[in-house]
């Protein structure tokens, strides 16, 4: 009877901390709305992305991620509502396309950042430059009139 109490006990144990280590352990991310980045990307290479665009863009992350409705001060990450979104996407497939036709790049351990990147043309503002900077004119070095004399009368 004893025996069969401690049995009972331990094997309630075991029990509880195997369900307990099963409920704490992370989930793997199921992010929705993936269009360009890989449906099974992980926490980290997500938030290197995003903080990549931050950086590059000087933005922060309610630049392209609108509001929830039902907590303003919370971001839908899944919405589609701001432009900016899928502005994005498309520059995504654009430095993807530059990058594997005209420099043959494919992403290793060797070659991990792409020749073109955000930060190429957009050097930390939202909007790139339109236009390239208009070119300084060089002052010349002019010389100084000489000093006309002053006749004191």
């Amino acid at each position: 009877m004893f025996f069969k109490k401690k049995f009972t006990v331990a094997g309630t144990l075991v029990a509880l901390v195997v369900l307990g280590i099963a409920a704490s352990a992370p989930a793997d991310p199921s992010y929705k709305n993936l269009k360009i980045l890989p449906k099974n990307i992980s926490h980290e290479e997500l938030d290197s992305v995003m903080h990549q665009f931050n950086r590059s863009l000087g933005v922060k992350c309610n630049f392209c991620h609108a509001p929830q409705k039902e907590n303003a001060r919370k971001l839908d990450f899944a919405s589609d509502e701001k432009g900016e979104k899928n502005i994005t996407r498309d520059m995504m497939r654009m430095t993807d396309r530059i990058n594997r036709k005209f420099f043959k790049y494919k992403k290793d351990d060797q070659h991990p950042i792409p020749p073109v990147g955000c930060m190429t043309c957009h050097n930390g503002s939202p909007h790139p430059e339109a236009m390239a900077p208009k070119e300084e004119k060089k002052e010349e070095k002019k010389t100084p009139p000489p000093a006309q004399q002053q006749t004191g009368k």
